[in-house]
């Protein structure tokens, strides 16, 4: 039989999780809908340098047809575009288009004036709270 402290444990961890989800997904949805959280998510990657399909693949956990409709969408729309891998031939690069970090940076304002009117109307003491929460947090998803 599972010890109070396992099972405290066990129903925090349950507890954090739904939380971290349902702000994630508050805060993905309560922005303008101007690209899709999969389009978003591919955009912030190839923010800061291109990458390959594959690559990108890899990195969000999904199919490369998968990814390949994704990159497919974000050129069709002006917000990435493709260009020749320059040491291989047979791949390409995806890169973000000044358009695409105009949409990143808007969405961006738009999530943090959401989650800033939400924790001003906590008090300083649970401000402090979730500051100490957020190191933590951010401690677990590094491991």
């Amino acid at each position: 039989m599972p010890t109070k402290e396992a099972a405290a444990t066990r129903r925090l961890s349950e507890d954090l999780r739904l939380a971290c989800m349902r702000i994630s997904r508050r805060v993905r949805f309560e922005s303008d809908h101007e690209v899709a959280p999969h389009q978003f998510s591919v955009l912030s990657r190839i923010e800061d340098g291109p990458l390959t399909p594959r690559a990108l693949a890899d990195i969000e956990k999904v199919s490369a047809p998968s990814m390949t409709r994704t990159v497919g969408c974000l050129v069709e729309d002006g917000l990435a575009e493709r260009a020749a891998h320059p040491d291989d031939g047979r791949q390409v690069l995806v890169t973000i288009t000044a358009q695409g970090r105009e949409v990143l940076r808007a969405t961006r304002a738009r999530r943090d004036a959401w989650m800033v009117a939400r924790v001003a109307e906590l008090s300083a003491q649970e401000r402090a709270t979730l500051a100490d929460a957020a190191k933590i947090l951010a401690e677990i998803a590094a491991r």
